[in-house]
């Protein structure tokens, strides 16, 4: 169980500039081993940056990137094997079939014969893509070239899986079945996945997030240090008058059937429960979520017009 903790991805003072604009600015952050790892941030924040140096595509300023102990610069063919990529755009050639997109992938890694055979076979149980194999991409739904990009991705068995945005523009039933594939594979062959999205629902089950506005770290933690630091639970109650509401000295406003009152946490929640126990017949206690706490930290809507 140990081995879990090690870090597998390693960034110390990382800087990235374009001229004057200074993408990235003094980036420091480590990613566990086999931990889904949330990377947060508006258009421009940095993350695509980040993501072109830790991938090799991009050369850094200044700073340290290391993957698997290697320092990025210094052992790139290596650090190539241990990643794969699903860009949020699909890379895939829409001519071909499925079967001849992965193929052609697989050789850039010598993955061929019956090495490849054996490969195709394992991903197409596990990504359900059996049925489609020799159908061309480009005319495959959304949600099926997904599961494909995701198995070129994954063709030569990558320590870490990048995702970049990896659900945009599927459908919630889609997205669900992509991250059950996803979730599956990080935990039984105890893979990295470092994420990238717009969906805050999403970044709320990963183990670490980090946020980032303009190149800097503004907040990081798991999800329910950053919502218990950032934001406010609420109690919703209902059936009580307002007059009673106004004497528990909270913040309230009136909603549909009743009131919702501002707490700090969980525990003033239950304190407010235990001394009026007479007025919480019928509640709810709700805390703040990821979308609030993107909000109090960048005064930004991920996935929203801003600003």
């Amino acid at each position: 169980m140990e081995k879990q903790l090690d870090p597998v991805i390693e960034i110390q003072h990382l800087n990235k500039s374009f001229g004057s604009v200074h993408a990235v600015n003094d980036l420091s952050f480590q990613v566990r081993k086999g931990e889904l790892f949330a990377f947060l941030g508006v258009n421009g924040a940095g993350k695509s940056t980040t993501i072109s140096i830790i991938c090799g595509q991009l050369k850094k300023d200044s700073g340290e990137v290391k993957i698997g102990g290697n320092e990025v610069d210094q052992k790139p063919g290596d650090i190539k094997r241990m990643i794969g990529v699903v860009f949020q755009d699909s890379v895939l050639d829409k001519p071909l079939t499925v079967r001849e997109n992965l193929e052609s992938r697989a050789a850039l890694y010598g993955i061929t014969g019956k090495e490849f055979d054996k490969r195709l076979e394992e991903l197409s149980i596990i990504l359900d893509f059996k049925g489609f194999m020799n159908r061309q991409v480009g005319k495959l739904s959304g949600g099926q070239r997904r599961r494909i990009d995701i198995a070129r991705a994954l063709l030569h068995k990558p320590e870490i899986l990048i995702l970049d945005e990896p659900t945009t523009g599927l459908d919630p039933q889609t997205r669900k079945l992509i991250w059950s594939i996803i979730e599956k594979l990080r935990v039984s062959e105890n893979m990295t996945v470092f994420l990238t999205t717009h969906y805050m629902e999403e970044a709320a089950s990963a183990g670490y997030v980090v946020i980032l506005d303009k190149g800097k770290i503004v907040a990081e933690g798991t999800p329910y240090q950053l919502k218990n630091q950032y934001v406010q639970d609420y109690v919703s109650i209902y059936g009580a008058g307002e007059e009673q509401i106004r004497q528990l000295g909270k913040p309230y406003k009136a909603i549909r059937d009743g009131y919702q009152i501002q707490v700090q946490n969980t525990g003033e929640a239950t304190k407010l429960i235990v001394e009026h126990q007479e007025l919480f017949q019928d509640y709810e206690v709700v805390k703040g979520g990821m979308d609030d706490v993107f909000l109090a930290v960048t005064g930004k809507v991920l996935g929203g017009e801003n600003p």
